[in-house]
């Protein structure tokens, strides 16, 4: 785990969302610990939480959804039948 000191920590933020997307990151005040920033995929592992539609949406590239299972129960096709 890497140790970084709130004064470290403020003059370089990027420095250290960096370094947690490698491991967890220990912040000190004074010597004690204080805070861990880590990747939210960190978090989510140690939650159990599960990715959101909404965190999908917001992703910049392209993911894949299962729409034959979707469609299949018709979550996806709420239209009228035709005729």
């Amino acid at each position: 785990m890497k140790l970084l000191s709130s004064r470290e920590f403020n003059r370089d933020v990027s420095q250290a969302k960096r370094l947690a997307q490698a491991e967890p990151v220990l912040i000190t005040d004074r010597g004690q610990p204080t805070h861990v920033l880590m990747s939210m995929a960190e978090y989510r592992r140690l939650t159990g939480e599960a990715e959101s539609i909404l965190d999908l949406l917001a992703l910049p590239e392209a993911v894949a959804l299962d729409t034959a299972e979707a469609s299949s129960e018709g979550a996806w096709d709420h239209r009228e039948p035709v005729g």
